[in-house]
């Protein structure tokens, strides 16, 4: 089953979608689960995980009603408040809803760059084992230090970066984020998504060739068995189609056995997600 293991849903509005600026007014529209049935299926995508894009607990219910109402939806990566004295409580009425797989926090936009291993956080992350549910790690490269001390408090931890953590593509960025890429990939218990590149690139302005550094680091950081294609759809129309995110993953994986390029667009997911 081929998954996409990151797209976003959401019914659109200026006050809950501040970040939506002028430059993106293609995305301030809703973005419905047979919006991406349409926008996937000529790329084969069967499933999607989808993912939290406001930090509220009333998205996350949301996002788990459409999840059980449409079966293209596999799983749900829900936002709850991981400081929250009322974190189990959350936890036990969301992990109730069999869909509910994974949980994140818009960590890039937190202004302390060691918000991931601050005391107040880790206490939350502590609990999510407990509920066997994962956690998605969004980041720039600037707060890869902290990820990666993230990931050594947590060994047992289920972690997956997504965006390859956001390097800015457009300006050619390579050191410190390779580095540290490197790093947290020697970590067996993180995974990397393959996902969010096209909006690092000149938006609409990209050529193909530009992520190939970039996919051939992943590569040879997490391998065949660690890596999963996600789409970032809608957020990626500001830079490309559909078609386009998914042709710049399969094109590099046409190198690799029908075996390997399985598990990067699907089966790696499956597995994480226990999708």
């Amino acid at each position: 089953m081929k998954i996409d293991a990151h797209q976003h849903f959401w019914e659109y509005s200026p006050e809950e979608y501040p970040w939506i600026s002028e430059r993106m007014r293609g995305l301030r529209r809703d973005f419905l689960p047979q919006h991406w049935v349409s926008s996937a299926k000529s790329s084969g995508m069967e499933v999607s995980v989808a993912v939290q894009a406001r930090q509220t607990l009333q998205e996350t219910e949301w996002l788990l009603a459409l999840a059980e109402a449409n079966p293209s939806v596999a799983g749900v990566v829900g936002w709850v408040d991981l400081r929250s004295p009322n974190l189990v409580t959350d936890l036990e009425r969301f992990s109730s809803r069999k869909k509910l797989v994974g949980v994140r926090h818009v960590a890039q936009d937190e202004p302390d760059d060691q918000f991931l291993i601050r005391d107040s956080f880790t206490a939350g992350i502590a609990v999510l084992s407990r509920f066997k549910l994962a956690y998605d790690i969004l980041i720039y490269p600037k707060q890869l230090p902290a990820a990666i001390a993230l990931a050594r408090k947590f060994p047992g931890q289920p972690f997956v970066l997504d965006h390859i953590a956001k390097p800015n593509i457009a300006e050619k960025m390579w050191e410190p984020w390779a580095a540290l890429f490197r790093e947290l990939g020697r970590e067996p218990h993180v995974q990397c998504k393959l996902s969010g590149m096209v909006t690092e690139a000149h938006w609409h302005g990209w050529r193909a060739e530009e992520f190939t550094r970039y996919l051939d680091l992943a590569w040879e950081t997490f391998g065949e068995d660690r890596l999963m294609f996600g789409s970032d759809w809608p957020v990626c129309l500001a830079s490309a189609s559909y078609e386009q995110v998914f042709s710049i993953i399969s094109d590099y994986l046409s190198q690799f056995s029908q075996n390997t390029r399985d598990k990067v667009l699907g089966g790696n997911a499956a597995r994480f997600y226990h999708l």
